[in-house]
């Protein structure tokens, strides 16, 4: 008798430990981490606008997969507002192609793991991935990531990939990089026909990275917003 009610213990224990692994295991509920904060979900298929979250793939620095089952992208409504207007315009200007999103609001959580996982100096780390003690103003849901893709959604060519940390990727030197062979005339076009649309919007480009666009200034994103953890 003694015996059978400690299997029956034991394997109510087992059980239970079971249960508590799977529980820690679980993927956070993301939508419900963005919209306590007032963050919107993309609506994508609506607005000529294609998603592919880098970081839910092993497509990026790190080579693996960050954000698990994150598979939208979400901003603060002012900056999804500026989003919507950025492909309207890319609409006018050139139907062909639509607007392709890499990343968008990104938790302190996440951003830490970028931080420590940089395969970069930690004097020049900053210039390319935000401190998480300072926060990245994607932190916010008010910086969005993203390139230009045709009608069938392939990215066009910007002259380097998502997250490349040399000075190829910088839009302050690009005359120079295309008379010393690095990039051509149509890899600056496609450049500037994003940086147009994403500007006229109310976007602010950052020097090193042409892919990345804040809606507002570190201050005024500081001042309004509360970052999401």
């Amino acid at each position: 008798m003694k015996t059978k009610v400690f299997k029956s213990v034991l394997i109510v224990s087992f059980m239970i430990l079971l249960v508590s692994c799977s529980e820690s295991k679980k993927e956070p509920v993301w939508h419900e981490i963005y919209t306590k904060q007032g963050l919107e979900v993309v609506k994508a298929d609506s607005a000529n606008i294609k998603i592919l979250l880098r970081y839910s793939t092993a497509d990026n620095f790190l080579g693996k997969d960050v954000y698990g089952n994150l598979e939208d992208a979400y901003l603060q409504p002012e900056a999804l507002s500026k989003l919507y207007k950025a492909s309207e315009l890319l609409s006018k200007s050139h139907p062909e192609l639509k607007l392709l999103i890499w990343d968008a609001a990104r938790p302190r959580r996440i951003q830490q793991v970028l931080w420590d996982k940089a395969d970069i100096p930690l004097p020049e780390r900053s210039q390319y991935v935000a401190n998480p003690e300072s926060g990245s103003i994607h932190n916010y849901g008010c910086a969005i990531d993203l390139t230009l893709a045709d009608s069938a959604g392939n990215p066009l060519d910007m002259g380097t990939d998502y997250d490349d940390f040399s000075e190829t990727a910088h839009i302050d030197n690009e005359e120079e990089l295309v008379s010393k062979g690095v990039l051509t005339d149509l890899q600056v076009q496609n450049r500037a026909i994003l940086r147009s649309v994403m500007t006229k919007a109310g976007f602010i480009p950052i020097r090193s990275e042409w892919w990345h666009f804040d809606a507002f200034s570190r201050e005024e994103t500081k001042a309004r917003f509360k970052i999401v953890e």
